[in-house]
């Protein structure tokens, strides 16, 4: 998705996950809302499944700036084809969605067109929305409808030529893009379809961890190929969830896999970055069934052949000074919590030998954490959670690279070198 093309367009980065309620699809709303749904009037009823699938699906993660209001839009989203600007969703008649009703939003979700007709570029995700059922559209809109009207006019999207010529759009959406609601597989069970829905639907897990081709186009079926992927306009790398090698969970228990969707962490691994943000606003929010369900789809997944990896270094003389000018870093900034082995410290460090995320390729997480800090996110189920401080600015780029290299190439760890120019690349959007 990194490369461009005439036809190309674009997919949101926000949150995945978004549980219903009524059919063979569909789950329970939280006990304390449940409970109020059920002396509560259809329409609010209706409304309350909403509030639930807004917050589960994270809506407020791209319809929110940077400490703006909630809803109201705003934020920017870099991409290869120009800054996409979020959409004001509050009920305002002048600046939001107060003029829509329950069709127009369902011609949004479901066909990626706007209430004038025209089409939408899918930095709305319209390409996984277009799964979900009627029902689910209508109460989100219910929900969005509830809300207090915010009036904020926002700036329009800057989009790069040629990709702002809407003919090309208009001959992508024709080649690659077919409304149709999720259908389920008569073959798997009610919790698989579930947790398919969930994923593949309003979800939208694909946006963020699947490859695209030249022309933005995901290489293959969800479960198929969910390979990893940079994140758009970021320089975050989102796992593969079908390989071993990096967040495939094929052979996690399955209480492991719920408690790293709903807490940030595991015995097993510990989300950060842009992940812990989808954690900590949406994911913590399913119901235990919804959690479950997303747990059982995701563990059915196929095994896939990892990525390719940048050779590990030949242990020449050169490489192991190399290392041993990594090795007195760590002691010194490392070494404290994450032990003289790597060992971490159970439920408060993570260890660093046989760490998968360790020797991902490419290394632009374990990057990111050294300088921006490495924070699973604060929930329900770690309300207190242990950090890492940014060593952005006490480490310079050598520094980083030498360290990270010791790390993924010691303990049993086997991995590529880091090298200066990928650590400089990695400080782009710190301040």
């Amino acid at each position: 998705m990194r490369r461009r093309s005439a036809a190309a367009a674009i997919l949101c980065l926000a949150g995945f996950a978004w549980p219903g309620m009524s059919s063979a699809l569909t789950g329970a709303a939280p006990l304390e809302e449940k409970a109020r749904a059920g002396k509560a009037a259809p329409a609010e009823q209706r409304r309350i499944r909403g509030a639930y699938l807004a917050r589960a699906a994270n809506c407020m993660g791209c319809h929110t700036a940077r400490a703006g209001r909630p809803y109201a839009g705003g934020r920017s989203l870099s991409t290869p084809f120009g800054t996409f600007i979020t959409t004001n969703i509050t009920p305002d008649m002048a600046t939001g969605i107060g003029g829509w009703n329950e069709e127009d939003f369902w011609k949004a979700m479901h066909e990626g067109k706007s209430r004038d007709g025209r089409p939408l570029y899918p930095a709305f995700p319209y390409t996984e929305y277009t799964k979900i059922t009627r029902e689910d559209s209508d109460a989100i809109f219910a929900h969005l409808q509830s809300l207090s009207p915010v009036s904020q006019k926002n700036p329009s999207s800057r989009i790069d030529f040629p990709y702002d010529f809407e003919p090309l759009l208009i001959l992508w959406r024709a080649v690659y893009f077919k409304p149709g609601v999720y259908q389920p597989d008569s073959l798997k069970s009610r919790e698989w379809n579930r947790g398919a829905y969930l994923v593949q639907g309003l979800g939208h897990c694909s946006a963020c961890h699947t490859e695209r081709n030249p022309l933005a186009v995901v290489r293959g079926a969800y479960d198929e190929d969910s390979s990893g992927a940079q994140i758009m306009g970021s320089n975050w790398y989102a796992p593969s969830l079908t390989s071993s090698a990096e967040a495939g969970s094929a052979k996690w228990p399955m209480g492991e896999i719920i408690r790293l969707l709903t807490t940030g962490v595991s015995r097993l691994a510990t989300t950060s970055g842009p992940m812990a943000e989808v954690v900590g606003q949406s994911l913590q929010h399913l119901t235990k069934e919804d959690a479950r369900a997303m747990a059982v789809y995701l563990k059915s997944l196929p095994e896939s052949n990892p990525r390719p990896k940048a050779g590990a270094p030949a242990l020449t003389e050169e490489v192991q000074k190399l290392f041993r000018q990594g090795a007195g870093i760590y002691k010194r900034h490392c070494q404290d919590c994450h032990g003289d082995a790597g060992q971490g410290a159970p439920g408060i460090y993570p260890p660093l030998a046989g760490n998968r995320a360790v020797t991902m390729n490419p290394p632009v997480n374990v990057i990111r954490s050294v300088l921006n800090g490495g924070y699973p996110p604060v929930t329900a189920g770690n309300p207190r959670p242990y950090g890492m401080p940014p060593f952005a600015q006490t480490l310079n780029d050598g520094e980083v690279a030498l360290v990270l290299s010791y790390i993924r190439n010691t303990w049993g760890n086997r991995a590529s070198f880091v090298t200066r120019a990928q650590v400089d690349k990695s400080r782009e959007g710190i301040h």
